[in-house]
């Protein structure tokens, strides 16, 4: 991006080491939980359920009899308009772990539906702003920048990319929490033994550490991206 502006050579802009720190950061906790659900999907509970199972246990238990269970080849998530749990392949047919723990949390995300989570309504009511400024946040400091530093523009592109990194800040007490319950049921319900929820725990905890970096990695964007653009005065070639 500094060569894109052509103000900065890449490796001189000391900014530059808050994204490459951020990009450790992210992929520290992807090679973490790639690794820990890599190797908690070999190990098979011992009630042999299936992640379809636990979460159909879970939101029957629940009361949450109106939440459907889908397989998908994308990623696990619970969508609230839909009210569906929907789990990866891997996860929906697997009777492993890995399988159970992602099912639960998911539920978790159900649960908190279902119970009013306000930080959960949060995050829901900002996902369409959030959207917008996440597409116009870098492409207006870009045309506020070849306008000859119009601030206005610029300003307005730093509070828009800001709007995405609140989201993702929204977004830790609603993994954590999801994570939490998911535990708390799978304990409650039987659906793990103590060593396997140790295991499950470990699972939830490696997922969680990749909003943590996200977060993380956008707080740097967001404070590299004022350093370099939000002085109010222009910058000269």
């Amino acid at each position: 991006m500094i060569l894109a502006f052509g103000y900065y050579g890449l490796f001189w802009d000391p900014t530059y080491w808050l994204v490459l720190v951020g990009a450790l950061l992210c992929l520290g906790a992807s090679a973490m939980v790639n690794s820990t659900m890599a190797r908690y999907s070999k190990v098979r509970n011992m009630r042999g359920m299936s992640g379809a199972d636990a979460a159909r246990r879970i939101l029957d238990a629940e009361g949450l009899h109106n939440v459907q269970v889908e397989c998908i080849n994308g990623g696990d998530h619970y969508d609230p308009k839909a009210e569906v749990v929907r789990l990866s392949t891997a996860n929906y047919h697997g009777a492993t772990v890995t399988a159970v723990a992602v099912a639960a949390h998911e539920c978790g995300h159900a649960l908190q539906h279902a119970h009013g989570y306000a930080p959960l309504k949060l995050r829901t009511s900002l996902v369409p702003v959030v959207n917008i400024g996440s597409r116009l946040g870098l492409p207006l400091i870009l045309i506020g920048v070849l306008l000859s530093w119009n601030q206005t523009l610029i300003q307005i592109g730093i509070w828009a990319f800001a709007l995405a990194v609140l989201f993702q800040l929204v977004t830790l007490p609603v993994e954590f929490n999801a994570s939490s319950r998911a535990l708390v049921k799978a304990e409650q319900y039987g659906l793990l033994t103590t060593e396997e929820n140790a295991g499950g725990k470990k699972v939830l905890r490696a997922a969680a550490m990749t909003y943590v970096a996200a977060a993380a990695s956008s707080i740097l964007q967001l404070l590299r991206l004022v350093l370099l653009f939000g002085g109010n005065r222009r910058r000269d070639d």
